[in-house]
């Protein structure tokens, strides 16, 4: 796949090829490949799959990210922001998962699926409150990754960020 090519960044379905799913780390392969669809029948979060736009591959998979809510205690979250926030639990959405398949890094797969939870994040939060995005990053390049998108690391666990939504500015 090259970078220019075409995404279609959908909700995982039983055509997509999850078998052979490969970005190298046994819990995200796992978790396409056995989990994910479970967890969408028990409601317990949302799968999207990045696919080719090419007509000869359109099942397999070259990335997935999976989306679900929690709240946030408020000690968690940095004191500077927390003091600016109700006394109570701030609600957010769980970028739980997000994953590239092997064959297709280093071509921006993982920033446009990113982009994309963002996106729907934003567009639901305009029906059901969200304060921020929160993320576990499974270990320091991933927590690199999303840094440089403007996520912060809560106080009480550097490999936990978030990304408060109003930070993000939308066009128009």
């Amino acid at each position: 796949m090259t970078s220019d090519a075409p995404l279609v960044i959908e909700s995982i379905s039983s055509s997509h090829d999850r078998k052979n799913f490969s970005c190298g780390t046994p819990t995200l392969d796992n978790h396409i490949r056995q989990q994910a669809r479970q967890n969408i029948k028990r409601r317990i979060s949302r799968v999207f799959v990045a696919r080719s736009h090419d007509h000869d591959h359109p099942r397999t998979i070259l990335g997935y990210y999976t989306l679900s809510s929690l709240s946030i205690d408020l000690g968690a979250i940095p004191v500077e922001i927390a003091r600016k926030l109700p006394r109570h639990p701030i609600p957010a959405a769980v970028l739980g998962r997000l994953a590239v398949d092997g064959n297709a890094r280093g071509t921006s797969v993982g920033k446009m699926l990113l982009m994309d939870a963002i996106t729907r994040i934003l567009t639901v939060s305009s029906e059901i409150a969200f304060y921020a995005m929160d993320v576990d990053a499974i270990d320091a390049e991933a927590g690199a990754f999303y840094r440089q998108y403007g996520f912060l690391p809560l106080s009480q666990d550097s490999q936990r960020l978030f990304l408060p939504l109003k930070s993000i500015q939308v066009p128009g």
